[in-house]
């Protein structure tokens, strides 16, 4: 007679991880940050609310990990590398189209903005949500514009951190604030600006 054996206690453990992460995201969508409760997250995944405070000490750590989770998962697939083809200009403006696709996509839309807010009232937060979110990113413009300075496409002297902040500034403020539509046209717009200047030519 086969020996009964017990349940695989890491796989059902990441089962339930996921479950919760996938909760977490699908809530902020449907119900927004404020109504967000721990309880609820517990619900949907189908786990006690115990085991979510074994892994996490607040709401917002579950949803920072859960936004984690979905960039990790994006760049498996290789949508977060910064193409290098040699053309600065083209290469830019395909990158920014990108993230203005992201950040008008519901699925990252709502998470993003419940941990913008919270991270502004969080000090711990918002320095979590740099090193995890933002710094991964910044370090990808970082290489490629380091890689144009040694073709001699842009100034030696360039400081490659206030350069990418030129052209995603603009974008996360617009996004943020809602100022105004954010496009295609409008992405391309800020690369032909942070390249060419304000000066007439």
């Amino acid at each position: 007679m086969p020996q009964s054996r017990n349940p695989d206690s890491a796989r059902r453990s990441e089962r339930s991880r996921r479950a919760i992460l996938d909760a977490a995201l699908g809530l902020v969508s449907e119900v927004g940050y404020p109504k967000l409760t721990i309880e609820a997250i517990a619900a949907r995944a189908g786990v006690g609310k115990q085991t979510i405070y074994r892994w996490w000490p607040s709401k917002a750590a579950v949803l920072m990990d859960a936004f984690v989770a979905l960039g990790e998962e994006a760049s498996r697939d290789g949508e977060y590398a910064i193409p290098d083809t040699g053309d600065l200009e083209a290469d830019l403006k395909l990158v920014l189209r990108a993230t203005v696709d992201e950040l008008n996509n519901p699925k990252y839309d709502r998470p993003y903005r419940a941990l913008a807010a919270e991270g502004v009232v969080n000090p711990e937060m918002s320095a979590d949500f740099v090193r995890k979110l933002v710094e991964p990113s910044v370090q990808l413009y970082v290489t490629r514009l380091r890689s144009a300075q040694e073709a001699g496409q842009v100034a030696e002297d360039l400081d490659p951190r206030i350069a990418l902040e030129l052209l995603i500034g603009p974008v996360a403020h617009r996004w943020l604030m809602r100022t105004l539509p954010l496009t295609h046209a409008y992405a391309d717009a800020v690369v032909e600006y942070a390249l060419r200047g304000l000066s007439p030519r």
